[in-house]
């Protein structure tokens, strides 16, 4: 049988994709991060499903789970909160899977940094102004990140950042991207982005980091800062210009 990595979306419960709810309901076994996934959505499941919250599981003991699902001859919905092609800790199951030789499927969801640019009413990409976005999370006391990913050589590009797992060093980040960004640099915060307790913070570098401490936000929230947050006065893409060559096929 096979193992299905799903991305349940940001918070949400309507915002998993139809092949997410419909592979999920599919499935008599679930395993879900109690933490992060709404409630709501194990609903979706068959009624005699086995569910299983991952919160307080080991590496090898959601892997134990998987594989005696497969031996079992029984699909399993594996749901990640966000999708699963940013930090969801997919790859190490994907391997250990491999290794085991169960077959596996991915199923993209709506990723938190999506919920937070709609939450915020941005387009990421504006043209003349920025046309790239880096996804990037801060080491503490997590996995290191890899050479050249600190924050100081990150920022030199400019680009927008977009922070994962960092609010509670938002102190460090605003210091560390201030020299690149300048003070006056737009920024925002958007915790819990998509549900009912859903906060948005808004401001520049000289000010984030005393707007989320005030509120409280230490976790489930993503740091934007760049340009693009607060572009106005831009050039018109060129995909719509009626300068643009159209040819009828």
């Amino acid at each position: 049988m096979t193992v299905y990595f799903i991305g349940a979306g940001p918070g949400a419960a309507d915002l998993i994709t139809v092949r997410g709810a419909r592979t999920l309901a599919a499935c008599q076994v679930c395993l879900y991060a109690g933490s992060l996934v709404p409630r709501e959505l194990l609903a979706e499941c068959p009624p005699d499903a086995r569910l299983v919250d991952t919160a307080q599981l080991t590496l090898d003991e959601i892997t134990a789970e998987l594989v005696r699902a497969h031996e079992d001859g029984r699909d399993v919905a594996r749901l990640h909160s966000g999708d699963p092609s940013v930090f969801s800790a997919v790859a190490e199951q994907m391997r250990r899977l491999d290794a085991a030789g169960v077959p596996y499927e991915v199923v993209p969801g709506v990723p938190a940094f999506a919920a937070a640019a709609a939450a915020l009413k941005r387009e990421l990409t504006v043209p003349t102004v920025g046309q790239t976005v880096i996804l990037t999370r801060i080491a503490h006391r997590a996995t290191a990140m890899p050479d050249g990913e600190d924050l100081a050589t990150l920022g030199r590009s400019g680009a927008l950042i977009v922070l994962h797992l960092a609010a509670r060093y938002v102190d460090r980040v605003a210091e560390e991207l201030l020299p690149h960004y300048g003070a006056d640099c737009p920024a925002a915060v958007v915790a819990m982005a998509s549900r009912p307790d859903e906060l948005i913070l808004r401001g520049s570098l000289s000010d984030i980091a005393g707007q989320v401490k005030a509120a409280g936000v230490i976790r489930t929230a993503v740091i934007m800062v760049g340009r693009t947050l607060g572009a106005e006065q831009f050039r018109d893409s060129h995909l719509y210009s009626a300068e643009r060559e159209r040819h009828v096929c």
